[in-house]
């Protein structure tokens, strides 16, 4: 299977970088698989790049350096990591060039702009002492200085490579690596970018997301659930290099037994130790492959909240189209959910502590007085749990029946719309604000498919004919 496995992790590095989900999807499958399969060349039968490019642990430390979970951010994790060429990242929302910092900083990273006049110094030094260099805020020209430097101009003297920058011959380190980093959403690069450079799409979808905000509700929901599965993947990670200890200790044990193997009484202890071992660990994977199922199964229920919370930041990306005034950053509506998230616990606690103390509101304090208390509430407990960090005990979670989930998925939902709702309202021109709710209105009544979207893109902007009228 290697053959097919290869070539597909070599074609998806090299050519699916720049695209989104949707594109990146239909590429694999309807083209580079189509093709395998015509063509009968032998590969695994998942066909995921993945499995080839990178691993689980490997997955799992990119994520606690700030790398979101989903399929499209571990797509580009992989191919930032496995590109023979240095990457060029699209990266609107900041997520990426947040992971890089983080996970490049051990190494030295340098990070520069090209507006910066000691850049082409620091890349110099960078080339020859091996640093890793980040060139940030890109726009949509690259000076030529930097030209030989990313598109690899290296030539080859004997062992030792060099790179011609300006009239000097730089000693190139092996372990320098160069990142160059636009914040434009879609910018525009001459062709030629495209054959020196990695291209890679860090632009979040709706869809990714969803996936990123189904994680953190989750995770402020269900703490057990993500402890569960934090704690499951671990372990699975723990298992298979245990495993593979176990296959490379065997083999060497059997090449250099000397004599007859079956008077090896060690070797044949050792053997029966190992296949047991192996039997037991299986087991526990077929488990863990259980659990996880159960784990992701538990964790779609809160979906519709975290369904809303992508088509609230999407519909405050589309503002800017009204004013280029209106720019929101992804880490401040992620502030936002989690207010939202903890808004509700809190007047889920209040009700619940009115219950049993038998207490009944007074008069004047009905479901606005609960919501702002509940608020108050729960901005402090933000700030408390901001200020004492991490490594809290996981509390006890109430199990909850099929209607009281439901009802608090509705909640969150509704949470998250009104605070995502005020957050931006806060942010807009007066004469804007009818035109957000409305926006907003339009796009949920979509989505629960009370309205029909062509009828709604009629009503709010006339379809324009692609052919030219008859004369």
């Amino acid at each position: 299977m290697i053959i097919g496995d290869v070539l597909l992790a070599s074609a998806f590095v090299s050519y699916v970088g720049p695209f989104n989900k949707s594109f990146r999807n239909k590429i694999i499958n309807e083209n580079f698989i189509e093709f395998f399969k015509k063509n009968n060349i032998p590969m695994s039968p998942e066909g995921n790049p993945l499995s080839v490019l990178t691993d689980e642990a490997t997955t799992a430390g990119w994520n606690n350096f700030g790398l979101p979970p989903d399929r499209v951010s571990t797509e580009n994790g992989s191919i930032l990591t496995n590109s023979e060429r240095y990457s060029l990242i699209i990266d609107p929302q900041l997520q990426g060039i947040t992971w890089l910092r983080k996970t490049w900083d051990p190494h030295g990273l340098k990070v520069t702009r090209l507006s910066n006049p000691k850049m082409p110094k620091t890349i110099e030094f960078s080339v020859e002492a091996g640093n890793p260099v980040l060139i940030e805020n890109m726009e949509n020209s690259i000076d030529a200085v930097i030209q030989p430097v990313y598109s690899r101009a290296i030539i080859k003297k004997g062992k030792t490579k060099y790179i011609k920058m300006g009239d000097k011959e730089l000693t190139l380190n092996p372990k320098f690596n160069l990142f160059l980093h636009t914040k434009l959403s879609n910018p525009h690069y001459p062709p030629e970018i495209q054959a020196e450079c990695t291209l890679i799409n860090f632009t979040v979808t709706e869809a990714g997301l969803e996936d990123q905000l189904l994680a953190l509700v989750v995770k402020k929901e269900r703490p057990d659930l993500a402890a569960q599965k934090e704690a499951l993947i671990l372990e699975q990670n723990g298992f298979k290099i245990k495993l593979k200890e176990l296959e490379s200790g065997l083999l060497y044990k059997l090449a250099n037994a000397k004599g007859d193997i079956l008077e090896d009484i060690a070797l044949i202890e050792s053997l029966e130790f190992s296949k047991k071992l192996s039997g037991e660990i299986n087991e526990k994977v077929e488990i863990g492959k259980v659990t996880d199922e159960n784990i992701t199964v538990a964790s779609e229920f809160y979906r519709p909240a975290a369904s809303r919370g992508a088509l609230v930041f999407f519909m405050m990306g589309d503002l800017c189209k009204m004013h280029s005034f209106y720019k929101f950053s992804l880490d401040s509506f992620v502030i936002v959910v989690k207010r939202a998230i903890d808004i509700v616990a809190a007047a889920d606690k209040a009700k619940k502590k009115a219950a049993a103390g038998g207490d009944a509101p007074a008069d004047g304090e009905g479901e606005e007085g609960e919501a702002a208390e509940a608020e108050e509430v729960a901005v402090a407990e933000v700030k408390e749990e901001a200020a004492d960090g991490e490594g809290e005990e996981i509390p006890e979670i109430e199990e909850m029946t099929p209607k009281t989930l439901a009802k608090r998925v509705e909640d969150l939902t509704e949470s998250i719309t009104y605070q995502g709702f005020n957050y931006t309202r806060r942010g807009t021109f007066e004469q804007h604000k009818l035109t957000l709710s409305t926006m907003l209105t339009f796009k949920i009544l979509c989505r629960s498919g009370k309205l029909d979207q062509k009828e709604v893109d009629h009503l709010v902007k006339k379809e324009v004919a692609l052919e030219p009228p008859h004369q």
